[in-house]
Formats: structure tokens, C-alpha cells, sequence
């Protein structure tokens, strides 16, 4: 019984991903690509690269993915990595396979919408089914590694920007730069409300044998907050440690991801803060810190 509850679940998985590497291409192959939108990340330097040396837009960033994904499971390890794997060569294969289509509509403000609305789809199915499209997520965690004082958000804002302003100057129109960057604010956004939902907040209990590895990696790749209370476990009569985290929605998944890939039995409670006051949100007037 385990083992067909646990192959159905590989499978659902996997038409997860399935579904959400079909969506990204779509957005890339018939939207952004042939209307020349690079929406910044590893997915707009192809653009931008197919267009100097006229190679297909999906090898290039299967390409570009490689160094990458070794670089990635040398410095975090093997998890994740065939599921990201499958994602990549999938959403490859079908740009390069729809590119002969052309693009669904010449109207680049449309082309921006609808491409960074889908791309944000896709990449958030991805996502919730445990697996990465690749990319600049990858790359930031590497620099971050080096530069651990500058906050993740900024990264990825300066090397979508980079790419943006490249994309620009390539094409020799300042226009094709800003539908681009339109396209950018879109996909975050929607992927925002995909990944993340509607809630502002997330408050998270962690009970686990490994609180001090998993505080460290929170404090450090994540720059929130911990606070550690004391607690006892009434059957085995032992004190523990256990983990508070307040944080914005966004970072859940990430904490989820480090405290199951430091301690696979972690015991998480995970609940919606409505608000929540102090340094990192609002003071007590409201205002944000």
C-alpha cells in the first residue's frame, strides 16, 4: 500500500513538473523569444546570445544550465537535481520544438504580459512540485556564498537588470528594454501569488535534533531572524530546543527546504501571521521598518 501511495505520488509529482515545464516554454517560445523580450535571468541571456549567434533559443539555456547544475550539486549537494534536470532538458526541448510557430501576437506589451504571467505559472508548478527551473537561482546561491552580506533580493534585481539593459543595447531599442523589464515585474509578481499565496506572513515552529546547523544556514542564507525556545518532549522526557522564525512569504519554501535537507525527520508547524511588528516588517504604527 507505502508503495503505490508512493509511486502515484511520484507521479502526480511528475505531472506537476511536466505541466509547469510546458507552461515556461510556451511563455518563452511563442511570447518573449520571437518577440525579442529577454526577461532577465539565465532564460534572457539565451535570448540575447540566439540573437548574436543565431543558435536555438532552448540548447542555449540547456546549455548554460550545465555548468551551473554541477557547480549547484558540488556546492548543495545531489538533492533536487534530477527533478531540475528533467525540468531544464523538458522546457529545452519544447521551445526549440515551438519556435517554428512564431509568436501568438506582435503586440509587445501583450507579449510582455501574457509571457511573464505564464513564465511565472510554469515556474511556480515547478517549484511547488520540489524541483527548480535552474538559473540565476542557482548562480545567486553560489555568489551568495562569497558575498553573504548582500541580501538575495538584490542580487537577483541587479543580474535581471543587467540582463534587461543588455538586452536594450543589443537590440538597438530602448523600447524592447522596458517591455522586457515590464515582463519581469509581471513574473514576479504572479509567481508571488502561485508559490506564496495571499498571505502576508508565515510564522514557523521547527522541532528538531540539528537546531544549531539549521539555525546557522537561516541566519546566513536567509539574513531573518531566529529565536530559540525551550522545550521538553513528554515521551522521550528530553529538553529541546525548538526554532520560531517569523518571515514574509516568500522565504518559506527555502526554510522548509534547508531544515528538511539538515534534518529529514524535522517537525515543522508552519502558520499564517495576519501581522507582524518589528525589525524586518512594520512598527507599531503601521509603517514599514
Amino acid at each position: 500500500m507505502r508503495s503505490i501511495d508512493k509511486n502515484t505520488h511520484i507521479a502526480v509529482r511528475g505531472g506537476v513538473i511536466l505541466l509547469g515545464t510546458v507552461l515556461y516554454a510556451v511563455a518563452i517560445g511563442l511570447f518573449l523569444d520571437p518577440n525579442q523580450l529577454a526577461p532577465g535571468g539565465v532564460t534572457g541571456i539565451a535570448i540575447i546570445v540566439n540573437r548574436l549567434l543565431d543558435l536555438p533559443t532552448g540548447v542555449l539555456i540547456l546549455c548554460m544550465n550545465i555548468p551551473l547544475l554541477i557547480l549547484g550539486a558540488w556546492k548543495f549537494g545531489l538533492r533536487l537535481l534530477l527533478s531540475t534536470i528533467f525540468a531544464i532538458g523538458a522546457s529545452s526541448v519544447m521551445i526549440d520544438l515551438l519556435a517554428p510557430l512564431g509568436p501568438l501576437t506582435d503586440d509587445r506589451l501583450l507579449a510582455a504580459v501574457a509571457g511573464g504571467a505564464l513564465l511565472a505559472l510554469g515556474m511556480g508548478l515547478v517549484f511547488k512540485a520540489g524541483a527548480t527551473t535552474g538559473g540565476m537561482d542557482i548562480a545567486v546561491r553560489l555568489i551568495k556564498l562569497r558575498l553573504k552580506h548582500v541580501k538575495t533580493g538584490r542580487l537577483f534585481l541587479l543580474t535581471d537588470s543587467v540582463v534587461v539593459l543588455a538586452s536594450a543595447i543589443v537590440f538597438g531599442d530602448i523600447d524592447l528594454g522596458l517591455y522586457a523589464a515590464l515582463a519581469v515585474i509581471v513574473s514576479s509578481t504572479v509567481f508571488d501569488m502561485v508559490l506564496y499565496g495571499a498571505d502576508g506572513a508565515k510564522l514557523v515552529y521547527i522541532i528538531t535534533e540539528r537546531e544549531d546547523a539549521i539555525t546557522r544556514r537561516i541566519l546566513e542564507e536567509l539574513e531573518i531572524g531566529v529565536t530559540h525556545l525551550q522545550g521538553k518532549g513528554t515521551y522521550t522526557d528530553t529538553d529541546k530546543r525548538v526554532i520560531l522564525c517569523a518571515m514574509r512569504k516568500q522565504l518559506l519554501p527555502q526554510v522548509q527546504d534547508i531544515a528538511t535537507a539538515e534534518d529529514p525527520l524535522a517537525f515543522l508547524i508552519v502558520t499564517s501571521a495576519t501581522e507582524i511588528f518589528g525589525e524586518g516588517f512594520k512598527d507599531i504604527m503601521g509603517e514599514r521598518l
